[in-house]
């Protein structure tokens, strides 16, 4: 079956709302940990995460930053107009050139209550240390408007968001951030500003744990995706044919290209869906370098259904040589692109033999990803989970899994 003919209704469970974790664990790794493999469950906690990988796998993280998304306006009457940032404006290369403005911005979002928003009406936001921050709406796109945002002084846009904005909580929490989200919600991995939720798998992860890792020999790479709020998109759509994937930036450097070459055959872990996303997606640019076509690496490098519809296949060697090829002929010391990649059953993974996930929404593509791995054992995975008291979504346990 083309993944375009999968019905999300079949890919649904009950998730009752006292399963899903408000808030975090005291400690991050005392979470508990499922282990899938041969159709085989057994359960620990993350402290232990290294037990159950052999010595010669290499775990690749994410490595993306949460920023402070959410900006609150306050209208003269008293009304407040929540502007959530998206991403930026077509006219920047990357997240990262447009984190570094100064002075103004364009920046695609969501706003809530835009209907109060009238045309022309300029909103002000006063915060510390002295940042007056200002928003218009410039054009209204599908499902989201561009909004320019600009303030008085020499700050960067990254540190008016530090001070302007608030943690972007997933909205199934139901709750505002507190101060302990400002550390909880972010992995301490985080690096590259970006993302407005976190690559939640990370959030388990300790130096306790990372010691442990490194004693028994498991190496380590990092990548970035930044994930947008389409994470958190249900499936409408009765099939996924009329369902359009979110499109994230990606961004990997030539040493941690080396890394999974070096380990294809030992075995590769990606810590999180956003890594398996990055990881596959990677092998897709790779195959089009192989034989000879280029991908749009300023545009959206890896489409929805690429993978399904590319009758030549390289090997995951080939592809990854491909690409560090590329970056040497070219001068790059690093891939910056987006992928619109949907990883649903039907697919085999290329790159990543195990992934290390949280227990995720019905009815949603991170689920479709899990199915991927484990065909219709998920189910089996998820109702041992509920039946078991694990703690679902973001804040909640999670699960090593192993491709079938």
């Amino acid at each position: 079956m083309h993944p375009k003919d999968l019905r999300i209704e079949d890919y649904t469970y009950e998730l009752p709302d006292e399963k899903v974790a408000k808030y975090p664990l005291p400690v991050r790794d005392a979470s508990k940990l499922l282990i899938y493999r041969h159709d085989h469950i057994t359960e620990d906690i993350y402290q232990n995460i290294a037990a159950h990988i052999h010595h010669s796998t290499l775990m690749v993280f994410n490595q993306t930053k949460v920023v402070h998304a959410r900006l609150l306006f306050k209208k003269a009457t008293g009304g407040v107009i929540e502007v959530f940032c998206l991403e930026p404006g077509d006219e920047y290369s990357d997240i990262q050139t447009a984190m570094l403005q100064k002075g103004s911005v364009r920046w695609k979002c969501m706003i809530g209550g835009a209907a109060k928003w009238k045309h022309g009406m300029v909103l002000q936001l006063h915060c510390e240390p002295d940042l007056v921050l200002s928003a218009k709406i410039v054009d209204r796109q599908s499902g989201s408007f561009a909004v320019e945002l600009s303030w008085d002084n020499d700050m960067s846009f990254a540190e008016v968001l530090h001070y302007a904005g608030k943690v972007p909580l997933p909205p199934y929490l139901h709750r505002e951030a507190d101060a302990a989200d400002e550390e909880r919600y972010q992995t301490i991995f985080a690096r590259e500003e970006g993302s407005v939720a976190a690559p939640t798998a990370g959030l388990h992860f300790t130096e306790r744990v990372i010691n442990k890792l490194n004693e028994k020999g498991i190496d380590k790479a990092m990548v970035t995706l930044h994930v947008g709020a389409g994470t958190f998109k249900p499936v409408q759509a009765e099939t996924m044919q009329e369902h359009e994937m979110h499109a994230e930036w990606i961004e990997i450097d030539e040493s941690t290209l080396l890394k999974l070459m070096a380990h294809l055959e030992s075995g590769i872990v990606a810590v999180g869906t956003t890594s398996m996303r990055t990881l596959e997606s990677l092998y897709w640019i790779g195959n089009k370098l192989f034989h000879d076509r280029q991908p749009d690496l300023a545009g959206i490098a890896v489409g929805q259904w690429e993978p399904y519809e590319t009758d030549t296949i390289a090997t995951a060697f080939e592809a990854l040589k491909s690409i560090q090829l590329y970056m040497q002929e070219n001068k790059l010391q690093r891939i910056v692109t987006r992928t619109q990649i949907l990883i649903a059953p039907g697919y085999k993974p290329k790159i990543v033999k195990g992934l290390v996930t949280n227990f995720h929404q019905p009815q949603s593509t991170l689920l479709l990803l899990v199915a991927a791995l484990v065909g219709s054992a998920w189910r089996e995975v998820y109702n041992y989970a509920l039946s078991h008291d694990y703690r679902f979504l973001s804040y909640g346990d999670g699960c090593l899994i192993w491709a079938i």
